[in-house]
């Protein structure tokens, strides 16, 4: 097999293999905008639903979380463009386009109609004293740690639900359905999961005991992690075999992303992947570059973001 040119090898690369004007203006450009915006919008829409609600101490993590994300994103960009495990992806601008505006239209409506009621209900558990976590009555040091683990054990047991409960799949489907995998996708899902993960969020956090605080402490754990484990970043095998004992690598998400059903069924972790090692539900490939990503959709017929949330209804139809 004839190996790949330096251009086709980096979409965005010139003719010697290094990044041209034209193409720094769009990097920079693409990321000031879509990137800040997002962060912006969202962090703007929660401060008006929380800033009357939540201490100033406990502000702290929902006011950094999606700054961080942008930044996260915009490194994993630039290496996805320097360092591909998939080579040779020529639409990475739309194809990034269309995942962030699915994800900036669903934090966007997330914050807007439920973080305040998020926030109420978490504050009257909390000032109740009710909870799993509080009945334990385990000290700070101590229940920070817990409430992390044990909604990120929360995380594993819904992202298993949505490939369980065919009802669930219809929507979850549509971030699998990304056949180019790249960091963006961590982005990509429906409306109608994100609105039903936040609705269960209502009733799982104050029974967990857990607070706003560590909710939001959580998703600023999170969110780099899944950028990291989607992206199309070829990590050093060594790194990752390491990591993987302790966190969600791109080596062991991209299984998750097989177009093949057993491996689709496997890999739920989000953040710590010993979930999927105590629950059996670990599978790995040692050579990455294999796998084909998707679900054998024809997408080209649902590309536009409308087709994103189209898709879980026209499926049904079908059936």
């Amino acid at each position: 097999m004839r190996r790949p040119t330096a251009s086709q090898e980096n979409p965005w690369a010139g003719d010697k293999g290094h990044f041209t004007t034209k193409h720094t203006k769009s990097f920079l450009f693409l990321f000031f905008v879509l990137f800040v915006l997002f962060a912006h919008t969202v962090h703007s829409v929660q401060s008006a639903h929380l800033i009357h609600v939540l201490p100033p101490g406990e502000t702290f993590f929902m006011n950094w979380k999606l700054l961080l994300a942008a930044a996260v994103l915009a490194a994993l960009w630039l290496i996805e463009g320097l360092h591909p495990l998939m080579p040779g992806r020529r639409a990475r601008v739309p194809h990034y386009t269309k995942n962030l505006a699915l994800g900036l239209f669903n934090a966007g409506l997330v914050a807007l109609l439920f973080a305040g009621f998020l926030v109420t209900v978490a504050a009257a558990a909390e000032h109740r004293g009710f909870g799993l976590l509080r009945w334990l009555n385990a000290p700070p040091w101590l229940a920070w740690p817990l409430a992390i683990v044990v909604f990120d054990f929360w995380q594993y047991v819904w992202h298993r639900l949505n490939h369980r409960v065919p009802f669930l799949w219809r929507f979850h489907k549509v971030h699998h359905s990304d056949v180019e995998l790249d960091a963006s996708t961590a982005l990509r899902f429906h409306t109608g999961e994100i609105v039903l993960s936040t609705l269960l969020r209502m009733v799982v956090v104050p029974l967990l005991g857990i607070t706003i605080a560590q909710v939001a402490v959580y998703e600023t754990i999170l969110m780099p992690i899944i950028l990291l484990h989607h992206s199309n970043v070829r990590m050093p095998r060594r790194l990752d075999n390491v990591l993987r004992w302790i966190i969600v690598t791109p080596y062991m998400h991209w299984v998750h992303h097989s177009d093949q059903k057993p491996e689709t069924d496997s890999n739920y972790s989000s953040i710590f992947s010993v979930w999927d090692r105590l629950f059996k539900s670990f599978r790995f490939r040692e050579e990455p570059r294999e796998i084909q990503f998707g679900l054998g959709l024809r997408e080209e017929e649902w590309r536009p973001l409308r087709g994103f949330l189209a898709l879980p209804f026209r499926q049904a139809k079908k059936e």
